[in-house]
């Protein structure tokens, strides 16, 4: 419980994945979509780094796509039900270690851009990821629909990070050897619709 605990601390995707097996991958996944202190951690890089460590036998891949997706779906829920009850007045408040209103005007101008459909989308979208949920349920987004895009969005990103991470170390000898570089690789691609989207917002300045 330690070593999972310090590798959370430390931000490292290879021993939450170890360390922590199917659970702690759920918890860590179930934190980053729906609460607002796991909006640093890193839900990409654990998926593709899980489903690398999958195919050199670590861990099963039906069992780790289920856990996974299921925590998507329940921390996404836990976030829509946070916006929806206390999410006015905390959006309210000036700029903290966890929340700070830029991301919520990175949040809005998803929203803005792709209507429902950002609920999906943000799942693959560092930050917005965590956000989007709460602001769903702050708006006037019913949670019926809210879940149907909740699920598909949980699973296209659950299973397909996990399933991009597994390609990979069925097709490459030895690939858990390269997951640092692989992990970093996934980061900057996962970041990119940050920094357009900020882009974008100078620019409309």
């Amino acid at each position: 419980m330690l070593s999972f605990l310090s590798a959370c601390v430390n931000l490292d995707p290879i021993e939450m994945v170890k360390t922590g097996s199917y659970l702690g991958i759920a918890f860590i996944i179930f934190a980053e979509s729906g609460l607002l202190f796991g909006i640093f951690l890193p839900g990409d890089s654990l998926l593709f780094a899980a489903g690398l460590l999958s195919a050199a036998g670590f861990l099963s891949i039906g069992p780790l796509v289920f856990f996974v997706i299921i925590a998507a779906i329940i921390g996404d829920s836990v976030g829509y039900w946070f916006g929806a009850n206390v999410g006015t007045n905390f959006f309210k408040k000036k700029d903290s270690f966890f929340f700070k209103q830029e991301y919520l005007k990175r949040t809005e101008r998803f929203y803005k851009l792709y209507g429902g459909r950002a609920v999906v989308l943000a799942r693959f979208v560092p930050i917005v990821r965590t956000i989007a949920p709460i602001l769903a349920g702050v708006g006037s987004m019913s949670y019926q629909t809210f879940l149907s895009y909740n699920m598909l969005g949980g699973a296209l990103w659950g299973a397909g990070m996990v399933a991009i991470g597994y390609s990979l170390g069925s097709i490459i000898p030895n690939s858990e050897s390269y997951i640092l570089p692989f992990s970093l690789v996934i980061i900057v691609i996962s970041f990119l619709p940050i920094f357009i989207n900020i882009l974008r917002g100078k620019r409309a300045v």
